[in-house]
């Protein structure tokens, strides 16, 4: 159900992000939703809901707490997404207005190479947000069995209203509001950057000693960042765009680097820290 509501919710925010005109719209892909200019691809919230889904895994495996898990699964999110977007840009999955913010503007170089940095504030407000108010929501108790399964069944729905209504909150009347100050973006975006990472680092050292489980991370959540990786940095070369820029090509690599450390150092810290199996010995309250 977490998986198909990050489905859902991903859907649903770029529907509303396409039809608010929030200054990109998509190029055609085999199924689409709605009428163009303003229709969106399924695939896109596919890939939203598989690297929230997967992200979670991960931070789940680790025991954290609820705010720094959701706060890592957005690092995790945000680390694919920083090297995916500019090569995705570029093979023409998605258009990027930049021609009506002025001439000021390159096509690009703009930003993050052609990419705004609102885009990637975007995202982690969206991971953040999903996956904080679906595990909030998942504490709460029903007494009665029945009424218990219909909780669960709801839990996807109404994250998905609430995380819809505070990005939107977060990426306009919020974003307006900063701007007087001259808050822009790019600040944004480092300033959740870094409280963020923070979070990550204080919650992964604040876990308990022992996990619940010696079971090790699923393939699952290697696989999907190894590929969104290795699909676009491949694409990176064979499309030509890694002599565009070197500082582009650059980035995309150390993206990379990043992603593979982190998932080996976290695979590796999970099999040193994951707990026994429970012996005769142990009282079975312990389970």
């Amino acid at each position: 159900m977490y998986l198909l509501g990050g489905l859902g919710f991903g859907l649903l925010l770029e529907y509303v992000n396409v039809a608010t005109s929030a200054g990109y719209r998509y190029g055609q892909f085999w199924v689409m939703f709605g009428v163009a200019p303003n229709n969106i691809p399924l695939c896109i919230g596919t890939g939203w809901a598989i690297i929230i889904y997967t992200s979670r895994l991960i931070s789940d495996a680790l025991g954290m707490p609820l705010w720094t898990a959701a706060a890592l699964d957005a690092l995790l999110a945000i680390n694919i997404d920083l090297s995916m977007d500019v090569v995705a840009y570029r093979l023409h999955m998605w258009h990027w207005d930049w021609e009506s913010r002025g001439p000021q503007y390159n096509l690009l170089t703009s930003q993050w190479f052609g990419v705004p940095y609102g885009n990637f504030y975007g995202w982690l407000c969206v991971v953040f947000f999903y996956s904080s108010f679906a595990r909030l929501l998942e504490k709460v108790q029903m007494k009665k069995a029945a009424a218990a399964r219909w909780w669960k069944a709801a839990i996807p729905f109404l994250s998905i209203i609430i995380s819809q209504v505070t990005l939107y909150i977060s990426l306009f009347p919020l974003a307006d509001f900063l701007r007087l100050f001259g808050i822009n973006s790019a600040h944004r975006l480092v300033a959740l950057l870094i409280l963020f990472t923070i979070m990550a680092i204080r919650g992964f050292f604040k876990r308990p000693n022992t996990l619940p489980s010696n079971t090790p991370l699923p393939m699952i959540t290697w696989l999907v960042p190894a590929w969104f990786h290795v699909y676009f940095f491949a694409w990176l070369f064979i499309g030509g765009f890694s002599g565009e820029n070197v500082w582009m090509t650059t980035c995309s690599v150390i993206s990379l680097l990043i992603g593979i450390a982190v998932h080996w150092l976290l695979a590796i810290r999970l099999k040193k820290t994951a707990a026994p199996l429970v012996t005769q010995t142990q009282p079975a309250s312990l389970l």
